[in-house]
């Protein structure tokens, strides 16, 4: 589990393949001395397991499946990507539950800097906006977001500042292709609601405001 707050930015120094799959080396200022093998770490969104380390980084498989999913089949050496370490029981949740698990890829339609803030536009599929709400959470590579606005085909968010210097997203522009992942509640009370008394019912938003969901 983790939080969607970045905790650095590493950069991929090496990619090979594995069968179908791939091996990710990561460069990294994360401390390593407190990264066990086998631990969690978000890699661009991804929950990735840490299988080795090298002098100054890490490494990662990644399945074929994650590859296909992700944005980080299509990753090369030298890309910059998001970084977080699993959530601890007592560290604050300064963002939203985030598990790792990507929906979906979404692709930056519009972006425009407006003063010291950046509004972001990114069109998804319905697969994936279904499960977005106004003034919800959306995890973009891995950062925990915001959403202004909603839409069948897209949504948009303002990333403040210290995001943009903090994370990959200021770095990204129209046309480039980003990781989703959807908050976990949305998918839980779509599959409740399913198998409820009444599978009729139709999740809106104002059926989440009633029921206090939003």
């Amino acid at each position: 589990m983790f939080t969607g707050l970045i905790e650095t930015v590493g950069t991929i120094a090496r990619t090979a393949r594995r069968g179908r799959g791939l091996i990710l080396t990561i460069a990294c200022r994360l401390p390593l001395n407190e990264i066990s093998l086998g631990e969690s770490i978000a890699v661009d969104g991804v929950c990735l397991t840490a299988t080795g380390f090298t002098e100054n980084g890490f490494l990662v498989d990644v399945s074929p499946e994650t590859a296909k999913r992700s944005t980080l089949g299509s990753k090369t050496s030298g890309t910059a990507v998001n970084l977080e370490r699993a959530l601890r029981p007592t560290d604050r949740l300064g963002g939203h539950f985030v598990t790792g698990h990507i929906d979906g890829i979404a692709r930056v339609s519009l972006r425009e800097d407006t003063g010291d803030f950046t509004h972001l536009v990114f069109a998804a599929e319905a697969t994936i906006t279904k499960y977005i709400v106004e003034k919800g959470s959306v995890s973009v590579d891995g950062i925990s977001l915001t959403v202004n606005e909603a839409s069948p085909a897209s949504f948009s968010v303002t990333v403040i500042p210290h995001t943009l210097e903090a994370t990959t997203l200021g770095s990204r522009k129209e046309g480039d292709t980003v990781n989703i992942e959807n908050d976990i509640l949305g998918k839980y009370v779509e599959k409740f609601l399913a198998h409820s008394a009444k599978p009729s019912a139709a999740v809106t938003k104002e059926f989440l405001a009633k029921h206090n969901f939003i």
